[in-house]
């Protein structure tokens, strides 16, 4: 059986009540495995996991995200994480059996009935992507929500799908379809912002530093202190611990000290292949969080 994977990032990481209606409206869905949630009050953002073949994690992820369009309105949304909806981002991923092409096939399917269902616009990213320009996340996030209504008004930015007004209370939302990468964040011991902007400007790929890594520092007023945020897009090139060192590396020329890292969601036990989480500092690290135990 083809196995996808599906990651849904929803614009709400405080309200539990919401988070596990969310879970809810997933579990009832045959067939799906939810493998972790993820969720963060600062980034205001949690991060779903869970596996099944194309159709069952197609049917997942509309139970889901429906829901979450029921629960999330952007009105009243802040929060550091980049976003342009309540849902934000839904990547489908191919993992055991399953080939890029079946993922890019579920992601349009799903695409185009979530934005008829529901009224809203949807852009397609990653291999998914029906125009160049949009192949980047940022590039289709730039500006965020607050800068939604008016750029959709540019006729290059006119949505892939649905509607063509903004939906104020639930924004847009970005479907994509790529291979695996890891999310990780790297908390620093200072709550100086300036410090972890200055790390992830010197380390991301569009500033000239490491290839597939993109990174942005953003403060975590909840524990008082700052993170780099990060996307490694191809950890086999760009290895976790070459990005760790990195960063642990910048921080110190700054005179401060990297206090842990942290993974959103699961990582590929190849990622860990020349590396112990001890030497990482991974927070809350456990087997569960490799892929491949639930394969």
């Amino acid at each position: 059986m083809k196995i996808l994977e599906c990651v849904p990032n929803f614009s709400e990481g405080r309200d539990r009540n919401k988070i596990d209606a969310i879970a809810d409206a997933l579990q009832k869905v045959s067939g799906v495995r939810l493998l972790d949630i993820c969720a963060d009050p600062d980034h205001n953002r949690t991060v779903f996991t869970f596996i099944g073949s194309p159709e069952d994690i197609e049917k997942g992820a509309a139970a889901a995200c429906d829901k979450a369009l029921e629960l999330i309105d952007m009105r009243e949304q802040q929060g550091v994480h980049p976003r342009i909806g309540a849902v934000d981002v839904v990547p489908f991923i191919p993992l055991k059996n399953a080939v890029m092409a079946d993922a890019v096939r579920t992601a349009h399917r799903f695409g185009r009935a979530f934005a008829q269902r529901n009224g809203l616009p949807v852009y397609f990213y990653g291999e998914a992507a029906l125009v160049e320009e949009r192949r980047e996340l940022p590039h289709v996030r730039k500006g965020g929500y607050e800068a939604l209504e008016k750029r959709m008004k540019d006729t290059k930015w006119a949505p892939d799908e649905g509607s063509r007004a903004l939906n104020e209370r639930s924004g847009a939302t970005a479907v994509g379809a790529r291979d695996f990468l890891v999310a990780y964040n790297i908390n620093l011991a200072s709550s100086d912002l300036e410090v972890a902007r200055k790390i992830a400007e010197t380390i991301r790929f569009s500033s000239g530093g490491m290839k597939h890594v993109k990174a942005i520092g953003v403060p975590l007023k909840s524990r008082g202190i700052v993170q780099v945020s990060m996307n490694l897009t191809n950890f086999r090139e760009t290895p976790v611990k070459a990005v760790f060192d990195r960063v642990k590396a910048e921080a110190s020329r700054c005179g401060v000290q990297v206090l842990e890292s942290e993974l959103i969601g699961l990582i590929p036990e190849e990622a860990l292949k020349d590396v112990t989480p001890q030497h990482l500092m991974l927070r809350d690290f456990s087997e569960d969080r490799i892929i491949e135990r639930h394969l």
